[in-house]
């Protein structure tokens, strides 16, 4: 792409979509494809920084002229760029740039310390073996092209480009990609189940790149709503990917977030004095089966979020669920959550948990919904939402409504998908909570009493409520479920059958 077709009027999408691709691939040889998006995302941020500031002290200059104050200026400005930071600085600069771009960053960062702390992540700049200089100049060269500014990139545009980009880095990340990246036609389905509305609070205690929040505001401003009325909060331990969560938001035109870094178990840092912070709504793709997750420390947690009990060490799963139920606001509170189907069966502390979950003076679950295999970077596996709300319909109390969806999905060849079409027909079975002659559309779904489920030892494999061929094969993840635990026995006894051999002086 020409500096002429990029700086005559607006980019179009594809315009846009393909010089940003060219800025990744100005990176490729010396830098692993799963890193792109650590030095692509803060460059592309610092330019569209830089050449917003821009177009903001053109407006001012237009408006005041002559009288045109640094008070009056500063108004003018959403974020403060100090002498010697700005893009022109930095390309300005032949030698040790990377140097000069650290600098810039941290200064940038340090000048805006309420919106801007940690956005830039954690990239040494300056590491010419990790980064050399003519790589940074090529990455720097395919930005300096063209202008991010208002006059120049329409509307959403940003936002979508950003998104184009986590879904390429994605790919080129592998199963590292579950780390940052949820599928957006996974993310457009949960959001259409909770439906958030202009003015609520919501929370994603595990936000990876921010997309369940940005999603929240696209929804409501599709259905003619206001998303500057929402407030937006999330937690992720990761400092590159909060960094991402960052600059997504802005760019997708978002101001009124708080995105902060850190464990979510250990350290929850979304508070509302000494107690957790209550969202209207509370979404998650948190990462699954996580082992080592801090379960000794929950038996004393001070949030009392261990009110079902403590999830095994090897296994989080019920500790994001539990989580996110401490942090649903009463009456208006809706959460939901990715999972794999293991939450559903598996027996030992778990199956305590599950039961706690579904007697009857906490009924919170309203629906499990099983969704089609290989839809994830991360996994191949089939996985579940889970959909609890602090006051169920009427119609719903006492009841689960449980919807196999396994066969709604487009096949691709790396992955499978969800179309709008898949979304609005899953939606609506949640929403209508009736089977249409025993299946709707590709659908299987059914409203079923707590007394059937407690008969079934609070087991909520899907097949043990909807029999379909679907649900069979989905089975077979139960299957591999119990063979993977009791592979691990074994194991653990051998090592003890080892040790005890070896203490009596036989040798392997």
């Amino acid at each position: 792409m020409t500096l002429a077709s990029t700086t005559s009027g607006h980019l179009t999408q594809r315009q846009l979509e393909s010089l940003l691709w060219s800025a990744a691939n100005a990176l490729r040889g010396p830098v692993d494809p799963g890193d792109f998006k650590a030095y692509v995302f803060p460059v592309m941020f610092f330019k569209w920084i830089s050449d917003t500031w821009d177009h903001e002290h053109a407006q001012a200059v237009e408006a005041f002229g002559e009288d045109l104050t640094e008070e009056i200026e500063a108004d003018y400005h959403v974020f403060t760029v100090p002498e010697g930071c700005h893009w022109s600085d930095v390309i300005e600069t032949s030698q040790q740039t990377g140097i000069a771009l650290g600098k810039a960053l941290q200064r940038i960062q340090a000048a805006n310390p309420d919106s801007l702390a940690g956005v830039f992540g954690d990239v040494q700049w300056g590491n010419q073996d990790r980064l050399p200089q003519s790589a940074l100049m090529n990455l720097l060269n395919t930005f300096h092209a063209v202008r991010l500014d208002p006059d120049s990139v329409n509307g959403d545009m940003l936002g979508a480009a950003y998104e184009y980009l986590l879904r390429e880095f994605a790919e080129a990340s592998g199963k590292k990609a579950g780390e940052f990246f949820t599928p957006r036609h996974v993310v457009h389905l949960l959001v259409r189940i909770l439906d958030p509305q202009p003015g609520e609070s919501i929370g994603d205690p595990a936000c990876g790149s921010g997309g369940m929040l940005v999603e929240a505001s696209n929804t409501v401003r599709e259905h003619g709503g206001d998303p500057r009325t929402l407030r937006l909060y999330g937690q992720e331990v990761n400092l590159t990917t909060s960094a991402i969560a960052k600059m997504n938001l802005y760019l997708h035109g978002l101001q009124d977030f708080r995105i902060v870094r850190g464990d979510t178990f250990s350290d929850p840092k979304l508070l509302d004095g000494d107690a957790l912070q209550a969202f209207d709504i509370g979404l998650a793709n948190p990462p699954f089966s996580l082992q080592n997750w801090g379960a000794d420390a929950w038996a004393h947690d001070p949030f009392g979020r261990a009110f079902c009990g403590v999830p095994p060490a090897k296994n989080g799963d019920f500790a994001w669920i539990q989580h996110l139920l401490s942090t649903m606001k009463p009456g208006s509170g809706r959460v939901g959550v990715v999972m794999p189907h293991g939450v559903l069966f598996r027996g030992g502390k778990e199956g305590a948990i599950r039961r706690c979950l579904l007697e009857q003076d906490k009924d919170k679950l309203e629906a499990v919904i099983g969704l089609p295999p290989n839809l994830f970077y991360s996994t191949s596996i089939p996985v579940c939402l889970l959909i609890f709300r602090d006051q169920k319909p009427a119609e719903r109390v006492g009841k689960v409504l449980f919807i196999d969806a396994s066969a709604r999905f487009q096949a691709g060849k790396n992955q499978n998908t969800l179309s709008e079409e898949d979304v609005q027909v899953i939606n609506a079975a949640y929403k209508r909570a009736e089977d249409l002659d025993g299946e709707s559309e590709g659908l299987h779904l059914r409203l079923v009493d707590l007394g059937e489920i407690t008969d079934n030892e609070y087991d909520l494999n899907i097949g043990r409520y909807i029999q379909t061929e679907a649900t069979a094969e989905v089975d077979v993840e139960a299957a591999l479920a119990s063979y993977y635990e009791a592979r691990e026995a074994l194991r653990a006894t051998e090592t003890v059958l080892d040790e005890k051999l070896k203490a009596a002086g036989f040798n392997a």
